[in-house]
C-alpha cells in the first residue's frame, strides 16, 4: 500500500512538473496573441476577465520569467487589446451604466462573440 501510494505521488509531481515545463515564454511580446474587443455603445461600465494557458514573459531585465495565465481589465465604454497567447477564454461583466455590452474574441480569423444588458448575466467566450 505504501508503494502504490509512492508510485501515485511520484506520478503526480512529475504531471505538475510537465505542465509548468510546457508554457510558452512569449518574451517582451506580452500582447501579441488573440484580439479581444468589448462593445459597450452607450458607455456601459464593466469588467472583462480572461483566461489563458499559462505564459512566462519578460517584465523588465530583471524579471525575465515573470509567469500569467490571467488578464483582468475593468473599463467604461469600447475598449480592445490582446492575450498573449492563442487561446483563452473570457468572461465580461457589465457593472453599471446604460446598455448592452459584448465581447468578442477573434481566432484564425473567425470571431467568437457574446452580448448582456444585464449585470447579473455574465457572458463567456471561450477560444482554444
Amino acid at each position: 500500500m505504501v508503494r502504490l501510494t509512492k508510485i501515485a505521488l511520484i506520478g503526480s509531481l512529475s504531471l505538475l512538473a510537465s505542465s509548468a515545463w510546457s508554457q510558452t515564454n512569449v518574451g517582451a511580446d506580452h500582447y501579441g496573441g488573440l484580439p479581444w474587443s468589448v462593445a459597450a455603445p452607450q458607455g456601459a461600465e464593466w469588467t472583462l476577465s480572461c483566461g489563458f494557458t499559462p505564459v512566462t514573459l519578460e517584465m523588465r531585465i530583471y524579471d525575465r520569467k515573470h509567469w500569467a495565465n490571467r488578464l483582468n481589465r475593468t473599463g467604461r465604454g469600447p475598449q480592445r487589446g490582446r492575450l498573449p497567447g492563442d487561446n483563452g477564454n473570457c468572461t465580461l461583466t457589465k457593472t453599471n451604466g446604460s446598455g448592452a455590452v459584448a465581447i468578442a474574441l477573434v481566432k484564425d480569423g473567425v470571431a467568437k462573440s457574446a452580448a448582456t444588458l444585464h449585470r447579473e448575466k455574465p457572458v463567456t467566450v471561450n477560444v482554444f
